[in-house]
């Protein structure tokens, strides 16, 4: 070892790595301090790197950096030219990445300690964890962002006798993790490699609809396992460090997600309430009446005339990227005296935060956004309310009807406002494919069209009226 590079040293860059890196996650959870959060995690994530690197054991160095930059050069354009709406099928692409990583680390390892003769029981556990975490993540990813594309369809998987598979699956598994261990054959762990990927599958197919936040976060801790698992394999404690903090926090925040949603975490995982619709409980009460529809120069006088709006944005927000364009309602009734607000449910859109990022984006002050625990109790207040692109957020059925698949979701009672605009493409169900009777409420009233045309064209008729 180089007389400067001192087992010492190391630790001490991989502690300093490590508070870097902590402290980034703390300052992630709140969107004031988001942006210093990413740069302190990001300058963690540098310093280990750096550190690695300037290891004497470390060989190769310019085949290591030669994959560096072909990696970079596709994924920095390819970050680049997505857009904020595909955020989360960017984001679950990007766990099935690091998947696949600890899969191949584990496939590399195990071939390398049988030609050297040094593969131990010790090293045949982590060998099989690494690769079974690492491909369950792999293939459950892969199938989450097919969904999120809308590839496959985002409607729940569901089939009979599927826990039972999830646990034969399980099972297999781990009996073949102990015939790897005991025997170092090949043969278990191709099975382990076969089972694991289709469990994967298995896990997430039958999630859907409003679940989805909760798979991008599930995702997210299996990733940071998946990597823990491989920092155990080459015996790299600051890559355990690391992905038991991503571990962690994807687990502490899947259960924000189930805990917004009213359902336990393992309900969810193991299959997904949204596979429990059920033909009745579909909407019943949303064909009692009749949907009123408004226009903009209606909906714009009406929100000129309120002295307190609550915006709540939604998916469709994010499909018509109509982020700014909000920005310029909410700027043009404030200037008018206008107190308005957006109320932020933890579900809303396809991944944890997804709309806070976009509000963020286009410079929405902070001070202006509620989480639902602020919001649902001012909606009895509140003059008007603009619906863009949510649905099931908004849905009473999730207090009313037992036998919908969103019942005891906490959800924003934007009905008790005096009047509320839900703004849609069309009439038809949201995402997770329930009705919702908030459409033929009296108080309510449907705005048909593109989120940005609208919104827009509210601005338009706000500004008229002044």
């Amino acid at each position: 070892m180089n007389a400067w590079f001192t087992p010492d040293l190391m630790a001490i860059l991989g502690l300093l790595a490590g508070v870097l890196c902590v402290l980034g996650l703390h300052g992630l959870s709140h969107p004031r301090t988001a942006v210093r959060g990413n740069r302190l995690a990001m300058a963690g994530m540098a310093l280990a790197v750096i550190a690695t690197f300037a290891h004497p054991s470390v060989q190769h160095l310019a085949a290591i950096v030669a994959a560096l930059v072909v990696g970079a050069a596709i994924g920095i354009p390819l970050a680049r030219r997505v857009s904020l709406v595909s955020l989360p099928q960017l984001v679950a692409a990007f766990h099935s990445f690091i998947g696949l990583a600890a899969a191949l680390v584990a496939v590399g390892m195990y071939a390398r300690s049988m030609a050297f003769g040094t593969l131990d029981a010790k090293g045949a556990t982590e060998l099989a964890l690494g690769a079974a975490i690492g491909l369950i993540t792999f293939s459950g990813s892969i199938l989450a962002a097919l969904k999120l594309q809308g590839v496959v369809g985002g409607q729940p998987w569901g089939w009979v006798g599927r826990h039972w598979l999830n646990l034969a699956l399980a099972l297999g598994i781990l009996l073949c993790t102990v015939w790897f261990v005991a025997t170092f054959s090949v043969w278990p762990l191709v099975l382990i490699v076969v089972l694991a990927t289709v469990f994967g599958v298995t896990l997430v197919a039958p999630i859907g609809g409003a679940d989805m936040p909760v798979v991008v976060s599930m995702l997210n801790s299996y990733s940071g396992w998946a990597a823990a698992a491989t920092g155990f394999l080459l015996e790299q404690p600051l890559l355990v460090l690391v992905g038991a903090l991503v571990g962690v926090s994807g687990a502490m925040l899947s259960a924000v997600m189930c805990k917004a949603m009213n359902r336990s975490f393992l309900s969810v995982i193991a299959g997904g309430f949204g596979a429990q619709t059920s033909a009745a409980g579909q909407g019943a009460a949303a064909t009692q009446g009749t949907v009123a529809l408004a226009g903009t120069a209606d909906a714009a006088y009406l929100l000129q005339q309120a002295e307190h709006v609550v915006i709540v944005p939604g998916y469709g927000m994010a499909v018509a990227q109509a982020q700014h364009a909000v920005k310029a309602l909410y700027a043009a009734l404030t200037a008018q005296g206008v107190a308005v607000h957006f109320a932020i449910h933890p579900v809303a859109g396809r991944m944890p935060g997804h709309m806070n990022v976009l509000l963020a984006e286009a410079d929405i002050p902070y001070d202006a956004v509620w989480e639902l625990e602020e919001a649902a109790p001012r909606m009895a207040e509140t003059d008007a309310v603009l619906v863009l692109g949510a649905n099931d957020v908004v849905n009473p059925a999730a207090e009313t009807d037992r036998t919908s698949p969103i019942f005891g979701m906490p959800v924003l009672p934007v009905w008790q406002a005096k009047q509320v605009y839900v703004v849609k493409r069309s009439q038809r169900p949201g995402y997770a494919g329930v009705e919702n009777p908030l459409f033929v409420m009296p108080n309510c009233a449907l705005v048909l069209g593109d989120a940005k045309a609208v919104v827009e064209a509210l601005v338009a008729g706000v500004k008229d009226h002044a």
